[in-house]
């Protein structure tokens, strides 16, 4: 089996999250994370572009309620990277752990600044977190 020249494409060598199809969760286990301690990290590392209310303004970032189940790209009123919206990535506890480590290489082309989370408990209390609102 091979592929034919004109078969392989830009985006037929892309991370698979570079589509518009739907992106596959990544093959990770997101351990448990404290909701209390994730709103800490919140308010320490996400807070100042993001809001976390429901029906929360837009500032640097979207507005995260709900973020969980929704389509990368999709909130209504933010002007998202074409990288962002095109990525396919459908949000989930598996998808955020694994964004969370380092947003530009997860998607590249985002216009999310931010270096990342690299301790894994800090990034499962985040997700709890974020889980929990909405």
């Amino acid at each position: 089996f091979s592929l034919a020249p004109e078969a392989v494409t830009e985006t037929s060598l892309a991370c698979p999250c570079l589509s518009a199809m739907p992106c596959v969760e990544p093959n990770v286990e997101v351990p448990q994370g404290d909701v209390q301690r994730g709103a800490k990290i919140f308010k320490a590392k996400c807070a100042q572009c993001h809001t976390i209310d429901k029906d929360g303004d837009v500032k640097q970032g979207p507005p995260l309620w709900g973020i969980m189940g929704r389509q990368a790209g999709a909130f209504e009123g933010f002007a998202y990277s074409p990288a962002n919206k095109s990525s396919g990535i459908i949000w989930s506890d598996k998808h955020m752990f694994e964004y969370l480590v380092n947003p530009k290489k997860y998607i590249p082309g985002t216009k999310m600044v931010f270096a990342g989370m690299k301790k894994e408990n800090d990034r499962a209390d985040l997700v709890a977190f974020l889980k929990s609102k909405g």
